[in-house]
């Protein structure tokens, strides 16, 4: 059976690859590389030529914070022309199973918490991030009149904050770790403040991208409810970003940090509920975080200069 994984060269499509000898798959890893998503014709060519029994979908155009509020256009229009192509030609081409990569972003902002699935479009979403929150709850709504009209087996995850080796380190692009550990690493080079922008006060959940790449291939194996199920660690594993920051300096053995409080924080909190996931994987062990951390620091100090930064 051949499984295709879109976004195969990021974060989780590395991290699928570091585990893809544990299951009985022929495994295509696509990256922008290889096909632009975002035309069409190039799209159905690609499904012509790998004819994938199944599919995984995580490739995206993503970013940080700072990325999100500065090219709200391009976070919107790429990721609706990405998504619509990727389905479209499952479709097309009788993929057995799709699974999608959405985001917590696409919960709404004012909410209860913990979210929980049925919380997705309940609300809008934080106005830091509304459009690429929206185009990934098309990719929900797209997917859910698939199954609807045409009995589709196309179902989406949203996992929480992902983090890991092969990420994106960019300083002004990047999500909030990957940031973190660049500038952490700079700082100390140059002896100058390690430079946190923002207050440090946000909570967020954050998911080793190992444990992701696992649990996705557990959703393709084993789930097959036509709702989303969310994959994040568990509420108790809340950390704030001035901890992640105060973490990555200890570990890089650095303490000279300081706090920007003149940029904006972002969303206070945006806490999961994980209950459906453990109901049917009670047993999963989740990777601490400061391992986790240890594990991607290790592998940018290793990889800096080959690493997407």
């Amino acid at each position: 059976m051949k499984l295709l994984i879109t976004g195969g060269t990021g974060l989780v499509g590395c991290a699928i690859q570091k585990i893809k000898n544990n299951y009985n798959y022929d495994f295509v890893f696509i990256s922008s590389k290889d096909c632009d998503l975002t035309d069409f014709n190039k799209t159905n060519e690609l499904f012509f030529k790998e004819k994938p029994d199944y599919v995984i979908h995580l490739a995206a155009y993503v970013g940080g914070l700072y990325k999100n509020i500065k090219y709200k256009v391009d976070m919107l229009e790429i990721n609706l022309m990405i998504n619509y192509n990727v389905l479209k030609c499952c479709h097309i081409h009788n993929v057995k199973k799709v699974i999608s990569c959405l985001s917590t972003c696409v919960f709404p902002d004012k909410t209860e918490y913990p979210i929980d699935e049925a919380n997705l479009h309940n609300g809008p979403p934080h106005n830091s991030n509304y459009p690429y929150s929206y185009a990934k709850r098309f990719l929900e709504i797209q997917s859910r009149t698939y199954q609807q009209q045409y009995n589709k087996n196309f179902i989406c995850i949203i996992p929480t904050n992902i983090y890991g080796p092969n990420d994106n380190f960019s300083l002004e692009n990047g999500h909030c770790i990957p940031s973190l550990v660049h500038k952490c690493y700079l700082a100390k080079k140059n002896n100058i403040p390690f430079t946190v922008l923002g207050t440090g006060t946000p909570l967020r959940q954050f998911i080793y991208s190992e444990d992701l790449a696992e649990l996705t291939m557990w959703v393709l194996e084993n789930y097959n409810n036509n709702e989303p199920i969310i994959l994040s660690v568990c509420e108790d594993d809340e950390i704030s970003i001035k901890d992640i920051a105060l973490t990555i300096s200890r570990i890089f053995n650095y303490n000279k940090i300081e706090f920007n409080t003149n940029y904006v924080d972002g969303q206070y909190k945006k806490t999961t509920n994980n209950k459906k996931l453990l109901e049917l994987y009670e047993n999963y062990k989740f990777t601490k975080i400061e391992h986790g951390l240890k594990e991607t620091i290790n592998w940018f100090v290793d990889n800096f200069d080959v690493c997407r930064k």
